[in-house]
Order: C-alpha cells, then sequence, then structure tokens
C-alpha cells in the first residue's frame, strides 16, 4: 500500500490512469485506415519479436471491461488517445462513421462510470496516407492537423474534460526521425531539425483552430528527463546540458518562450525550415494547461566521435526498472518545480509516470516506485507547483512501441493470448489510496 492519504494531494486534486490508441485498441477493421505504426511495426527487424499492435489489448472491444476497472479502481479520470486513421483514414477528407461511434460509445461509456475523458489528439499514429506527402517534415501538417482536431472537437468536445493537442513531441521528431527508433524510423538530421519545429507548430495551430470554435481547457503533453554529468568534468557537464536542450528546453522555450534554446539550434540551424521564426507566435500560443511526462534520468558524457550531438548516454548506479531507466524519483520534483519557476504558473498534470516490471501480478517495486514519485508531486506542491492530477502509465499491459509484448507497464496485467485482465498489487494500492479499501476488501 501507499504511505500518502488522498487529501495529502488537496482539494480537488485527479488521479487517473493513462492509455494510447495504438497500444490498446486493436480492432484494425471498421473502416480505420494504415498509420505509420502499421507499416514501420510489419517491417522485420523494427519491433521486439515483429510485435505489432493488430490486436493489443482488444480495447476495441473490452473497453467497458476497461473502464469498469478504472471506476472500480477509484480513479476520477481516464487519460486516452483518439486513433487519427480510425476517424480519418487518409488523414484528410472523409470521415469514418465506424470510428466516430467507436469514440461516442467509449466517452459515454466513461461519462457514465463518473470519469473525466482527458483526451489527446495525437499518440503517434500518423495516418500512412499523410506520411506519403512527407508527414512531419511537411509545414502542412499544420493545417492537417488543425482539421483533425476541429473533427474531434465538433464530434466530441461537449464530452471532454480536457484536450492535449499531442503526446510527448521530443518522440514524435527526436526519438522518430534523428533516432530511428519509431516510426518513421528516420535517421537524418535535416529530418530531425524539421520535425522537431513542425511538430510545435502543428500544436499551436490546433489551439488556435480549437479555441476560435470555443474549445476549452486546452494543453500539450511533453516528456522530460533530468540531464545529469556522468563526471563533474566540465565537457561531461556541457554534454548534459546539451541533452536537456533537446530534450526538454526546446520544447519548453518553444512553447513557453517563442524561440528555440541556441545551443540546440547551434546544432540544427541550417537544417531549420526557411523563416521559422515566423511562426514561434503560433508555436507559443497559450495554453491552459501542461502535461508532464516523467519516468528517468540520464547520465551524459562528452563523446566528440559522435558527430552532430557529441554526447553519450552512460549507464547510472541507480536500481533500474525493466527496461533499463534509472528509478529517481526526486526527478519529477525537480522538473515540476523548475517549471514553476523558470516557465510558467499554468496548472500541471503528471500525465505519464510508472515503470516496466516483471509479467506477474504481484509488483511491489512498482508500487514503491509510485509511492516514491507520489512524494515527489507532494514535495513541488509544498515548493509552489500548481499540480492539479496525476495519471499512472499505464492502466493496461500494451504494446510497447519498439519493444513490442516484451515490457509491461501496467497497473493491470494483460494475458495477450487470452485477453484476461487481473489487476496487480500496483492497482490494489491505489484503490486503497482511492476507495479507502484494504486488500482484504478488493483482493
Amino acid at each position: 500500500m501507499f504511505s500518502h492519504k488522498r487529501a495529502d494531494f488537496g482539494d480537488g486534486f485527479i488521479f487517473g490512469a493513462a492509455t494510447a490508441a495504438y497500444q490498446i485498441e486493436g480492432g484494425q477493421t471498421d473502416g480505420r485506415g494504415s498509420s505509420i505504426w502499421d507499416t514501420f511495426a510489419g517491417t522485420p527487424g523494427n519491433v521486439h519479436n515483429n510485435d505489432t499492435g493488430k490486436i493489443a489489448c482488444d480495447h476495441y472491444n473490452r473497453w467497458p471491461e476497461d473502464l469498469d476497472l478504472l471506476s472500480d479502481g477509484g480513479f476520477d479520470a481516464y487519460r486516452f488517445s483518439f486513433a487519427w486513421p480510425r476517424l480519418i483514414p487518409e488523414g484528410t477528407g472523409a470521415i469514418n462513421q465506424k470510428g466516430v461511434d467507436y469514440y461516442d460509445r467509449l466517452i459515454d461509456g466513461m461519462l457514465e462510470r463518473g470519469l473525466k475523458p482527458f483526451a489527446t489528439l495525437y499518440h503517434w499514429d500518423l495516418p500512412s496516407a499523410l506520411q506519403d506527402k512527407g508527414g512531419w517534415l511537411n509545414r502542412d501538417i499544420a493545417n492537417w492537423f488543425a482539421d483533425y482536431a476541429l473533427t474531434v472537437n465538433n464530434h466530441f468536445g461537449d464530452r471532454l474534460e480536457s484536450i492535449a493537442t499531442i503526446n510527448e513531441p521530443w518522440c514524435v521528431a527526436f526519438l522518430s526521425h534523428m533516432l530511428g527508433v519509431h516510426a518513421p524510423g528516420y535517421r537524418d538530421l535535416r529530418a530531425a531539425a524539421r520535425a522537431s519545429h513542425h511538430v510545435l507548430f502543428a500544436h499551436g495551430t490546433a489551439v488556435n483552430a480549437l479555441r476560435a470554435e470555443g474549445a476549452k481547457n486546452l494543453g500539450i503533453v511533453l516528456n522530460f528527463e533530468v540531464a545529469q554529468g556522468a563526471t563533474g568534468k566540465p565537457e561531461d557537464m556541457g554534454a548534459a546540458r546539451l541533452w536537456d536542450g533537446i530534450f526538454n528546453r526546446w520544447y519548453l522555450d518553444g512553447v513557453f518562450k517563442g524561440k528555440y534554446p541556441a545551443d540546440v539550434l547551434a546544432h540544427f540551424n541550417q537544417h531549420m525550415p526557411d523563416d521559422y521564426t515566423d511562426d514561434m507566435a503560433i508555436v507559443s500560443t497559450p495554453l491552459d494547461w501542461l502535461g508532464v511526462n516523467y519516468y528517468t534520468r540520464g547520465l551524459y558524457e562528452h563523446a566528440p566521435e559522435r558527430g552532430a550531438f557529441p554526447l553519450r548516454k552512460v549507464e547510472g548506479p541507480l536500481e533500474k526498472t525493466d527496461i533499463g531507466w534509472e528509478i529517481f524519483p526526486e526527478g519529477l520534483e525537480e522538473i515540476l518545480t523548475r517549471i514553476s519557476a523558470d516557465y510558467s504558473t499554468l496548472p500541471l498534470y503528471v500525465t505519464e509516470n510508472g515503470m516496466a516490471e516483471t509479467e506477474g501480478t504481484d509488483d511491489p517495486r512498482r508500487v514503491a516506485y509510485y509511492d516514491s514519485h507520489l512524494a515527489s508531486v507532494i514535495a513541488a506542491q509544498k515548493r509552489g507547483a500548481d499540480v492539479r492530477g496525476y495519471f499512472g502509465w499505464s492502466l493496461l499491459d500494451n504494446y510497447e512501441w519498439a519493444e513490442g509484448y516484451d515490457k509491461r507497464f501496467g497497473l493491470v496485467h494483460v494475458d495477450y493470448k487470452t485477453q484476461a485482465r487481473t489487476p496487480k498489487s500496483s492497482y490494489r494500492a491505489f484503490q486503497a489510496l482511492l476507495t479507502g479499501a484494504n486488500r482484504s476488501k478488493v483482493a
């Protein structure tokens, strides 16, 4: 069980769990179009065990059971994402009514259970037809994305608690276009520079379009890593500072200051889109809240042989999750207070936080992970950060992108052969915190 009480987080604090469409839905039928993750996963060697999201957790059919798990766990909200190709199979143009009907059922199901729908418009599943037109390398994606955002708002906006435009733009841009780890799998400096701008330009364009239609409670979800030098040597501290710029400051500075950090631009500048500075007022369109995803820290050393970005991540000494990430809960307090002190006093939501752990349902390390990170939320609040909510990642074991089904982040165990759901100890810990029930009552 956790060492905290619900009252410790303040009145009105929202607890939820999070998922993403491609990772859980399956249901690649009923008019849904192809996404870049369908083709990336279908290419041998890109994903562990060549796993795909074709079935995933079959949430497309099993959503009532999954919403019941949220409700029974005492959660207030469900953070989910819309699948762009399910709603608009070609990315633009004709709407798939069966996709609309599915999200109607899902959202109404949340409301019937007293769950607040926290929606994300884009969690990485770009329609393949738009990738054919250049995807995030094409400036026109800002308008494609804004039109899609308006489609979502027109059909569902009156029932949504909030809308996040994009989940983790660093992953959309750098991880996917520079490091090649995620779809579309590019390893190209020019592509990374352009995607890193266009993803924020599309975000701002969509926020303006939504606000013009009266949409409320709009934000973006950024992911953060605490970057530290592998040693105290100036060159290693400089490497950590550069990585902080690539991972954290590019998006914070763009969204809140209307400019990009000079140290990263020194590497990107000649590859940036023409006249990109003219877009920065749109990139920095005011928001209503910011989502914070946090998992780990990284230690970096100077590595001049690595070319454009002369740094290397080195293994740290701390206890690690099954995916190899160090457990560093104080980093969450650091990130939340840094944002509040240096960038914005906007309401903050921890929109993802969790750990990969072994397959079983008894997961004491995950319970301890959540407990320590919840303590960091409370500590950040005491230091003045306006943290309004916390979403555990993830409700279900699911398709973990390039890791396939090998890594399990779920509060609920999923048997991928039978699709049976079994709550883990970590789910029970949240249930006890949120409902006051003890283990004997809920086992």
